[in-house]
């Protein structure tokens, strides 16, 4: 169990590494962002890089467009493993937060085994077979004016999804101690653990106290009629 917990830190480690530095790509994003609304949706410049794009035979408007997408997609496909490791991704908690935290564990546990762990594997090869036919098919930009070499952002397709399979595999070696392992790797590995539904301000209290408000508007309704 010491192995799966020291296995998992470092894949923790790479995943949040890898979102935490490419969400400084935000900043350049939102440079280009600004430039291509320049560029395009104010007549002078607008007239003036249309000149300049039949002048030089290449349009940055339309790079800076290239570029958007490019960013997205790397900002996108490296931030999944940390959104997962800081639970930061959308779930659909209508009863799993109301469940005991042992069973939270067994539920997330069991999903990893038999969905998360397949599904990341299956697309990491499919995205690695992306990447190789544009890599062979030398794909460029649909834009004749665009940037080259598409291949190289689809790269971060099979990469971001072996940065999220580290993080799955993380949580699920986390897992597996919490449930199997002795009271100290219990105790560890539940401290690195941020799946559970309460975690972040008792979320399943504050459902509670507002059930409970809410039956007792619901009685004083009732004796008024």
């Amino acid at each position: 169990m010491d192995a799966l917990l020291n296995i998992s830190a470092l894949f923790d480690r790479i995943a949040r590494w890898a979102g935490k530095t490419v969400g400084w790509l935000m900043l350049p994003l939102i440079v280009v962002i600004m430039f291509d609304v320049v560029t395009r949706k104010i007549d002078y410049t607008r007239l003036w890089f249309s000149e300049f794009t039949v002048n030089y035979g290449y349009s940055l408007s339309t790079i800076m467009q290239d570029l958007q997408w490019h960013f997205h997609a790397m900002i996108l496909m490296l931030s999944f493993g940390f959104g997962y490791l800081a639970n930061a991704h959308v779930r659909v908690d209508v009863f799993r937060e109301l469940l005991p935290e042992r069973t939270q564990a067994w539920s997330e546990f069991i999903l990893l085994i038999f969905l998360g762990t397949p599904f990341m594997l299956m697309m990491i090869v499919y995205g690695w077979d992306l990447f190789a036919l544009s890599w062979h098919q030398g794909e460029g930009s649909d834009s004749m004016t665009g940037i080259d070499f598409r291949w190289a952002i689809k790269f971060f397709v099979p990469l971001g999804f072996v940065v999220a399979m580290m993080a799955t595999l993380a949580t699920m070696f986390r897992l597996g101690t919490y449930l199997f392992g002795d009271a100290a790797q219990k105790a560890e590995a539940r401290d690195k653990l941020e799946i559970f539904a309460d975690d972040g301000g008792g979320l399943a209290e504050a459902r509670e106290e507002a059930e409970r408000i809410l039956r007792e508007e619901a009685e004083k309704a009732a004796r008024l009629k």
